[in-house]
């Protein structure tokens, strides 16, 4: 049954009183600005990304993305966004990583009201809350603000779990980030709104570990549809929805489900299904779970990841180049 959009608001807002009643993280808070800007700059970026998702609502998974990327890298310090030849942009992982533009529009409309003083750490988890809002019926959480500016990007510092990673090696990578193996699961259903590059996966179809046979684990089904588009000697880049169901790929259950039926594109989301560590939450979230309250929950922890607050880092005042006064 489908859920109304004042059912959908209300679960959010349920989690919204019982996260922040009862925690917070570090110096983060709920409405920092408030004080410090005469205007209300949540709302400014809210426009600004609502503008830029009516010309292409593929943005949103693309700022879901972006915001993963940054987080899992020495913190949410937005420098992922930082210009230069050997930055975390150029690393080989983050060069489909794509929005820029969204954080640049942004960040420029809430300087002009309120110059250096939000962060543009801050307008990138602004951002994702917003576009997931307009992908899931209005659902929107609060973001704790406060978070300031990097001052290193390094290509080097990039080590993002592999989709090929197995799930107790996931498990370890995000509880080195304060992210339990729940959390793991819910964030990983972020897939339901992006796409994957054939490479990552074209062994699964085709030489699956070295066996010359495609990965017994798929659906012999998806691999006939998905051949076509992943030829075994490709001469381009092309790309498949990581889920491939039938319905609107901004259904997020609707992953859960593809996965168990053993329909995940990427290893590590059919890993998810498979293994005994992770199996149970799947299978709870594909039918029972209010998926949207508790992906909100695993985003505001993924946001508050190794975060610069107070004195440390700085107000970038342009997000692609640190500050030279």
């Amino acid at each position: 049954m489908k859920m109304s959009s004042t059912s959908a608001v209300a679960l959010c807002l349920g989690f919204i009183l019982m996260s922040f009643t009862g925690h917070s993280y570090g110096q983060l808070q709920v409405g920092f600005y408030r004080e410090k800007c005469l205007v209300d700059v949540e709302a400014i970026v809210t426009q600004v990304v609502a503008a830029k998702f009516n010309e292409d609502p593929t943005i949103a998974p693309a700022l879901i993305r972006m915001q993963f990327h940054d987080c899992f890298v020495k913190g949410c310090d937005a420098s992922i966004l930082l210009d230069g030849n050997n930055t975390e942009k150029t690393a080989p992982p983050n060069l489909s990583v794509r929005g820029f533009e969204v954080i640049d529009a942004a960040k420029a409309a809430v300087e002009a009201v309120c110059p250096e003083v939000v962060s543009c750490a801050d307008i990138i988890s602004m951002a994702t809350r917003d576009v997931f809002a307009l992908i899931n019926e209005g659902c929107r959480y609060d973001v704790q603000t406060g978070r300031r500016d990097g001052l290193v990007s390094l290509a080097q510092n990039v080590d993002l779990p592999s989709p090929r990673i197995s799930v107790n090696d996931s498990i370890a990578a995000f509880a080195r980030k304060g992210l339990s193996a729940t959390d793991m699961v819910y964030l990983l259903g972020g897939h339901t709104v992006g796409v994957a590059h054939c490479s990552l996966f074209q062994d699964r179809l085709y030489n699956f570990q070295n066996t010359g046979k495609p990965d017994p684990t798929m659906d012999p089904w998806l691999a006939s549809q998905l051949r076509p588009i992943c030829p075994q000697n490709p001469s381009g880049s092309n790309t498949v929805n990581v889920d491939q169901s039938s319905q609107s790929s901004f259904i997020f259950k609707s992953y859960y489900r593809q996965i168990l039926m053993n329909r995940g594109i990427l290893q590590i989301d059919q890993e998810l299904a498979l293994d005994p560590l992770t199996r149970s939450t799947v299978q709870g979230i594909a039918f029972f779970s209010d998926f949207r309250s508790k992906f909100t929950q695993a985003m505001v922890k993924l946001g508050a990841v190794e975060v610069l607050t107070g004195t440390q880092g700085e107000i970038r005042q342009s997000c692609r180049a640190i500050n030279t006064n």
